[in-house]
């Protein structure tokens, strides 16, 4: 404060010598002892009541911006750190959840697959089974078949006996003797 008082004193020593010679008449660069007492005073009680009262509040405002500024710098930061962070954890996640996935298609796979493998397989089953049902139905139905035709061959060959004799043999012994002989037809030959 000291040096602007100083320099505008000299600025006003300087200054006079040369508005005295102009012809008298007052300008605004004329240095004037009254009005630069005046000027001085009220410019230091205003710079006073400006630094009580005006200049706390405003610096204390400004500060106040400063510090706002710098929590929501920090606050950014914070922010960007938690989205960062947030963002890795989104991605584990999402690589978690994909894996998962895969696995759970892979398992979904094998169990298809084994499930396949056990439909074939009773599939097979059941057709070796119908097989072997047909089988035994067939050669049932073919001994049944022979046993109806032997029965009807003696049946037929009595009849025909009896009809070329024209006598009526006893007939169960005669059925016995018949089947004997149709037997003896089924024993393997010797040749064969």
């Amino acid at each position: 404060m000291r040096i602007p008082l100083l320099s505008l004193a000299s600025l006003a020593a300087v200054a006079s010598p040369a508005l005295a010679q102009e012809g008298g008449r007052p300008s605004l660069l004329t240095p004037h002892g009254g009005l630069m007492f005046w000027t001085l005073a009220i410019f230091l009680v205003l710079f006073f009541i400006l630094t009580r009262f005006a200049f706390k509040p405003l610096i204390a405002a400004v500060a106040q911006r400063e510090q706002a500024l710098e929590e929501a710098i920090q606050g950014a930061k914070r922010d960007r750190e938690e989205a960062a962070r947030l963002l890795a954890e989104q991605q584990r996640q999402i690589a978690d959840a994909r894996a998962e996935a895969q696995r759970h298609i892979a398992e979904g796979r094998a169990v298809s697959e084994k499930l396949r493998n056990d439909m074939l397989e009773q599939a097979r089953a059941q057709q070796q089974e119908l097989v072997e049902r047909a089988r035994r139905d067939i050669t049932s139905e073919r001994d049944r078949a022979i046993a109806d035709l032997r029965r009807e061959a003696v049946d037929l060959a009595i009849a025909g006996a009896g009809k070329v004799i024209e006598k009526n043999l006893d007939e169960p012994s005669n059925r016995r003797l018949v089947e004997s002989y149709l037997a003896s037809l089924d024993a393997p030959r010797p040749g064969r």
